[in-house]
């Protein structure tokens, strides 16, 4: 934008002003009744949001510009937030009318992916997390996120390889990084925004290093909480490494929403040894939260289990899927009262039918203290706390001892609920600007204002009367717009009939417009009555707004109560509905199920999905080896189990016959490779590094999935690291563990060790043809059906035909090399030297063996030896 400043207006001396201090935003330069945007910023709106492109000024510069409706400004935001754009909003921060020269301007809010509060921009069900990131030299990393639509603010520390994890699990629309040019961190910085962009499409905004600067940071937080520690908050001195992170979302927050940050009262630190980890890799491959082949939450864990009712609800149900807990008691807490629910169909009926009318109190409450609450949120809140008291009677019902909590909790502000709705009208417009909100009565004041406009129409309507009576001209109006102000119409037609006392004021086509004294005096009166009722009406709601936001803390307290209820009751209806049973959840490392159902599937497949037992732990054995054909049902069964392990554990109930499940402390799985691979991964690497990841971290408390590990490589060198690694999980960590596989050879390590087993998928064989029943049987097998399935893959014919042909032939060639050979079972040296000469020398041991040395003439003697050595020279 090089313009010669002589030649332009005030207004786009203002534009050039604020777009120098937000060159990384779009600027929504509000006049009038447009946001307009100018240069660059025009022609990226235009295309973004398919607006029309004009120009402000013609001649050889003209300025590009495109413009949006101040009254739908918030579809548009939508759209350029979507494409990956910052806009900063630029208001008129006085009245036009009583301006001075160029009317005065700010900008009062940057609209960024992380730091949305209106309902059009936010998924209802989904956090919309701000997160900072900030690493030490330690390797370790400190992160913090906030949802300012909720108030909501988390802290942790971590290992720096445990990050992406996290990130993953957050799903942050928006990443603060510290810009590290030309320091040492800086490639390893560049490096980390890459991949929180590729695993969690997060927008990535860096900012100064001062941002994260410690001591600044922690002033920062002592200065938002109005407190004198963090230890209050449960952070301490050494966790120093997570305040950086904590510091810069607050710096960033006040930079970009200018305005009080009240309803983020407090930061809560997460301990992860509180919480069932599930890494990235996890996540993704047990499609917790979408789909690996659509990437959409349709068909995901999530999609099959959330049956919540609310917003806050819903957000909570997501958080408790990719957190479960490690806690016993707090596990068995929930399991109780989603007992006492499935026992009583027509209580948790009455809860979730008042739980389906209840607003998101939460992202209200977020509004109303950030001073962006709409009317309409008001008469919805209303509403809400007029429903509590009758939720709160419904859980009192129950007897279970968290039912007792949250109905405690149940907070209906009545006081506040008189309030609101004595003073919003129920059927109020969207908005302000057109008045309308506050109700008749509440303001003595504001009701003789509008008698005033009512009685004005009145004096309207019987004033045109009278004049069409005085004057004949029957097609006499009077009508009113904001240039002229009130007038009356006569057609052309009838123009000859107007009296002396009309004074001309316009002509339009086919009709003249005219004032009189009596309508002019009128305007002067009802429009200044109009104007102040309006401008009362909102000093009145703003004032009401102000009050409402004293009660933030506590409309975030019942937000978080109805979003238990809503899960609890979420979790009892599926386990009514689809007859789910109570897992016996211990301290235990046991692992055993009945009848146990891949909870997604079931739901697809119905009464055709084949249920399996499985039991392991507590000295029925630490390792399943898996084997069985491709499509037979290995890869379902290993991430059902890891699903059922993760349900429980979120207190959920789960799909079996009967389950008891030891406490799980992490799920580890290496199934799959495609997200690696866009990151320039071969299939190998990627098996080996989380494989790596599995032995480096696994506890005895861990739950590992192995699925084909050691197939990106060849079959020796697969099937020996696939050994070598269940012998690992054997003798070191002891931990459970499913490994599916098609190394037949790995059987053979169930007659090594007591604590692992072989299971395998039944097959029938009938006719040629092939039936995988998807049971699970004790034993292994060493058939593999590739071909066949290869066959219903749609291979043709003829080289299915060929493939067996040089299947015979191969397996008569392995059948005779592999005549006397087999694995060595569990040793990592050489064989002693007397094993190799008995077993490459048994025809000569044979014949000494047979000798009868008493008998042997010196003579024989010497012939037995001479053909001994020549036997073994030619060996």
């Amino acid at each position: 934008m090089t313009t010669e400043s002589a030649k332009l207006t005030p207004a786009m001396k203002q534009f050039h002003r604020f777009k120098q201090k937000h060159p990384d935003c779009i600027l929504f330069f509000r006049m009038g009744d447009f946001y307009e945007t100018f240069y660059e910023d025009a022609k990226i709106c235009s295309r973004v949001c398919g607006l029309a492109l004009t120009s402000r000024s013609k001649g050889a510069n003209p300025i590009p510009l495109a413009g949006v409706p101040y009254h739908a400004v918030d579809g548009y935001l939508k759209k350029m937030l979507q494409a990956g754009h910052k806009v900063a909003v630029c208001e008129q921060v006085e009245d036009p009318k009583t301006a001075k020269g160029v009317v005065k301007r700010d900008v009062v809010r940057i609209v960024t992916p992380g730091t949305l509060t209106d309902d059009i921009l936010l998924e209802e069900k989904k956090d919309n997390f701000l997160a900072a990131v900030s690493l030490n030299k330690t390797k370790t990393a400190g992160i913090s996120w906030v949802d300012i639509s909720t108030g909501h603010f988390f802290a942790q520390q971590l290992p720096e390889d445990k990050l992406l994890d996290e990130l993953l699990r957050l799903a942050p629309a928006e990443c603060l990084l510290p810009d590290t040019r030309g320091e040492l961190f800086d490639a390893e910085t560049r490096k980390l925004a890459k991949d929180i962009t590729q695993l969690t499409g997060a927008t990535i905004t860096q900012r100064p290093a001062w941002y994260f600067d410690p001591y600044q940071s922690r002033q920062r937080l002592l200065k938002h909480f109005g407190t004198a520690t963090l230890e209050g908050f449960g952070i301490k001195d050494s966790d120093g490494g997570l305040v950086p992170a904590a510091g810069a979302i607050l710096e960033y927050l006040n930079e970009t929403q200018k305005t009080t940050l009240s309803h983020i009262a407090s930061i809560k630190k997460i301990v992860r040894k509180n919480y069932l980890q599930i890494d990235q890799t996890s996540l993704a491959s047990l499609e917790i939260l979408r789909t690996i082949r659509t990437e959409s939450r349709y068909g995901s864990l999530l999609d099959c289990l959330d049956e919540t009712l609310t917003g806050p609800g819903g957000r909570m149900f997501r958080n408790w899927l990719c957190a479960p807990l490690c806690d016993l008691a707090a596990i068995e807490l929930r399991q109780d009262l989603i007992e006492e629910l499935t026992q009583s169909q027509a209580r948790l009926s009455a809860i979730r039918k008042l739980l389906a009318d209840i607003a998101d109190t939460e992202r209200i409450a977020a509004r109303i203290s950030t001073l962006r609450a709409t009317p309409r949120d008001l008469v919805a809140l209303a509403a809400t706390l007029r429903r509590i008291p009758n939720l709160r009677e419904a859980i009192k019902q129950l007897e279970s001892k968290l039912a007792g909590h949250l109905a405690d909790r149940c907070d209906s502000m009545d006081e506040l609920a008189e309030l609101l709705e004595s003073a919003i009208e129920p059927n109020c417009p969207p908005h302000l600007r057109d008045g309308g909100v506050i109700r008749e009565g509440f303001n003595e004041e504001l009701d003789r204002l509008r008698s005033i406009s009512k009685d004005g129409r009145t004096w309207l309507q019987n004033y045109q009367k009278q004049q069409i009576e005085q004057t004949g001209i029957a097609n006499l109006k009077i009508g009113y717009n904001k240039v002229f102000g009130y007038y009356i119409e006569v057609s052309r037609s009838a123009a000859d009939k107007v009296p002396q006392n009309y004074h001309r004021k316009q002509t339009i086509k086919n009709a003249e417009r005219y004032i009189t004294d009596e309508l002019k005096n009128y305007e002067t009166r009802a429009l200044g009555a109009e104007e102040k009722a309006l401008e009362l009406e909102l000093k009145l709601f703003e004032d009401l707004r102000r009050h409402t936001a004293q009660y933030t803390n506590r409309l975030q307290n019942l937000a978080d109560t109805v979003a238990q209820c809503d899960c609890l009751t979420s979790l009892a209806y599926t386990a009514k509905r689809r007859h789910y049973i109570r897992p016996k959840v211990t301290a235990g490392a046991e692992l055993i199920i009945t009848d146990g159902k891949h909870p997604v599937l079931a739901e697809t497949l119905g009464s055709e999905f084949v249920p399996n037992d499985i039991e392991l732990g507590d000295g029925s054995g630490d390792i399943v080896v898996l084997t069985g054909p491709n499509m037979s049902g290995k890869s379902t069964y290993i991430r059902q189990v890891a699903l059922l392990i993760l349900m429980a554990q979120t207190g959920s109930f789960v799909p079996a016959r009967s389950a008891q499940i030891g406490l799980v402390d992490r799920i580890f799985t290496r199934v799959g490779a495609s997200d690696e691979l866009v990151r320039g991964q071969s299939t190998f690497m990627v098996e080996m590094t989380e494989t790596a990841n599995i032995i480096n971290n696994a506890s005895a408390k861990s739950l590992v999935v192995l699925d084909e590990v050691g197939r990106g490589t060849s079959t020796y060198d697969g099937l020996s690291l696939a050994w070598a690694v269940t012998e690992h999980i054997a003798n070191k960590i002891k931990c459970r563990t499913l490994f599916a596989t098609h190394y037949h050879e790995l059987t053979e390590l169930a007659e090594l060790f007591t604590n692992i087993k072989n299971c395998n998928v039944a097959v029938r064989e009938w006719m040629d043809e092939v039936v995988f029943l998807h049971k699970i049987l004790p034993g292994g097998t060493d058939k593999s059906y590739g071909i066949h399935v290869a066959k219903l893959a749609g291979i043709p014919k003829t080289i299915v035909d060929r493939s067996k042909e040089i299947l015979e032939e191969l397996e008569a060639t392995f059948q005779k090399e592999a005549s006397g050979r087999h694995l060595a079972k569990h040793k990592t040296k050489k064989p002693p030297l007397d094993i190799l000469f008995v077993e490459k020398h048994k025809s000569v041991l044979d014949k000494l063996t047979s000798t009868d040395v008493d008998n042997l003439t010196p003579i024989d003697a010497i012939n037995l030896l001479k053909k001994i050595k020549n036997e073994i020279t030619e060996d």
